[in-house]
């Protein structure tokens, strides 16, 4: 099934929002003003602020800028709110007829982060 959530401009009550395609420890994620993501765990403390500069592509009131490989001058900056870890996942082994069996758990380390504000050239989005 295609996702078409990542093609088509996210329109609110018939106004743009402006929203980036931001790369986040190897992970693109479409992020807007406000959002709050589960980002693969990142170095620093709840409270901190962090910065992304990898931003793919971004959108500004209908104006796309496409980057090659990154839209140059702009960035995405966020605040960490916590740390937290992902369900359980369960992984099982056997081998058949050799009587052999080996259950292993395993839980992913998430950082949420709050997206405050999209930049670009410096000017803040609003």
């Amino acid at each position: 099934m295609k996702n078409t959530y990542l093609c088509t401009p996210k329109i609110h009550y018939q106004t743009y929002i402006m929203y980036a395609i931001v790369e986040i420890a190897g992970q693109q994620f479409l992020v807007e003003k406000k959002d709050e993501i589960f980002v693969h765990r990142l170095e620093g403390e709840a409270g901190s602020n962090v910065e992304f500069e990898k931003v793919l592509l971004l959108d500004d009131k209908g104006t796309i800028n496409i980057g090659k490989p990154h839209v140059e001058g702009s960035k995405v900056t966020g605040k960490i709110i916590d740390h937290a870890r992902g369900d359980k996942v369960i992984v099982f082994k056997k081998k058949r007829r050799k009587g052999f069996q080996k259950e292993t758990g395993h839980r992913q380390d998430f950082t949420k982060v709050l997206i405050e504000n999209i930049s670009v050239n410096g000017v803040a989005a609003e």
